[in-house]
């Protein structure tokens, strides 16, 4: 066997024997690129490659956004912001059939638009919304599916840590992708309300809720504005050319700090905390960026992303059949890899197959952070999923039964928006960014 065929081997079922033996995700990725480095650079030479490639996939400016958004999400996980827009949420949805499941899908779309972050609106608004509506007579495993399902959802609202990985990959724009997430992330929650409202209108008991005044609902909402207001301040100074999506984070950072200090819902002695938090996280996700730089140098060398589209387009050459093909790949992917990587690996393989038949960079690239964003509630890697049932305190299985009707409708979605590229590109090409 040549050494680029062995190289490409030893990387692809290197990291599937350790992904099924339990290691990491970024482990099994560095060290079976390392080892694959090894084949046809030799060992001293390998490692020097290597560590070259880490450091040049994370020293790159635009990637600083990603640990100032994360700081920014955990602060207002901390900050009650969250409590003010589940309020909010319940005053917009008002006395819908399973108000409080629609609430808690309107505050999870909500609070990831703000914070970017799928797990820190599950865990946060899970936390609050589980036991208000199991006290409703709402069935516990149904709330936590809710929870769920409709927590992705901001991680297509902008501002997304998932659009500027694909965006350092691709060299897409990520104004553009921020704004082309604007319609698939509302398209998600609106089907979770449709799914909730389907649920709930067979039981009686789950149609009526506590009638709000329109004073108090007023005051509510004016208490919700601050916090909303992070999403024009963020979006539209990067839409307006004042900052970068970087010095964007910066300012999200620093609005809530103020607005957390302002509600009073944490203190200095919290802040160390709050940083380490976040760090540990931005460690996580830095850390896999840099290895799968060098598993793209790797795949790069190997041919894989050409051996992958000759073998595509041996199958079939029709556009509508490869993109099914791509989809049903990204959501086998996402039942067994963390949304990150499964980016950070199959973007380079897949974008010049689509962008060969007229895939815009941007419509892509919402598709397949809106294929990966199913993943993280499909078991077993699901990290939503995980999050969603430790909040509610339940074990997976009962989730998953009550996450199927969801799962079927975002599915749905999710074809629609492959096949509708103006839900992606229309709002980008309106306002200039194409």
């Amino acid at each position: 066997m040549d050494p680029v065929s062995l190289a490409a081997l030893l990387l692809l079922v290197g990291i599937a024997v350790l992904l099924v033996i339990g290691a990491p995700i970024s482990v099994a990725v560095g060290l079976s690129s390392l080892a694959a480095m090894f084949v046809f650079l030799g060992t001293e030479d390998g490692v020097l490659a290597a560590a070259q490639q880490i450091f040049r996939g994370i020293n790159s400016f635009p990637l600083l956004a990603i640990p100032f958004f994360v700081l920014a999400g955990v602060i207002m996980n901390n900050g009650g912001i969250a409590l003010r827009l589940i309020d909010a949420a319940k005053v917009l949805v008002g006395r819908a059939p399973g108000s409080l499941a629609q609430t808690n899908v309107a505050a999870n779309a909500l609070f990831g638009a703000v914070s970017g972050s799928g797990v820190a609106a599950a865990a946060a608004v899970g936390a609050v919304m589980t036991p208000l509506q199991e006290k409703e007579r709402y069935d516990r495993s149904f709330a936590a599916a809710a929870n769920v399902a409709s927590a992705p959802s901001g991680m297509l609202i902008p501002p997304s840590n998932l659009m500027i990985v694909y965006s350092l990959v691709s060299g897409t724009s990520v104004a553009a992708l921020f704004v082309g997430g604007y319609l698939p992330g509302i398209a998600w929650a609106l089907v979770c309300m449709v799914t909730v409202h389907l649920y709930a209108r067979s039981r009686p008991e789950l149609r009526v809720t506590e009638r709000i005044g329109l004073t108090r609902s007023l005051k509510v909402l004016l208490d919700a504005v601050p916090a909303l207001l992070l999403i024009v301040v963020v979006i539209g100074g990067i839409l307006a050319g004042l900052f970068t999506a970087t010095e964007a984070s910066c300012i999200a950072v620093l609005y809530a700090l103020l607005l957390s200090f302002v509600y009073r819902a944490i203190s200095v002695r919290q802040l160390p905390g709050i940083l380490i938090d976040s760090a540990k996280t931005t460690a996580v996700v830095m850390f896999l960026i840099g290895v799968s730089t060098v598993m793209g140098f790797v795949l790069s060398f190997a041919r894989v992303p050409q051996t992958v589209s000759e073998g595509l387009f041996g199958l079939t050459t029709n556009p509508v059949l490869i993109l099914l093909l791509i989809a049903f790949v990204l959501l086998v992917v996402g039942c067994f890899m963390d949304a990150t990587p499964a980016v950070l690996i199959f973007t380079p393989i897949f974008l010049p197959i689509v962008e060969s038949f007229g895939i815009h960079p941007v419509h892509f690239g919402i598709m397949i952070v809106l294929g990966v964003c199913i993943g993280t509630i499909t078991p077993p890697v699901g990290t939503i999923l995980f999050v969603g049932a430790k909040v509610a305190d339940l074990g997976i299985e009962p989730v998953v039964r009550r996450l199927v009707p969801f799962f079927v409708a975002l599915v749905v979605v999710f074809i629609i928006v492959i096949f509708t590229p103006g839900l992606s590109l229309w709002l980008p090409g309106l306002l200039g960014l194409l």
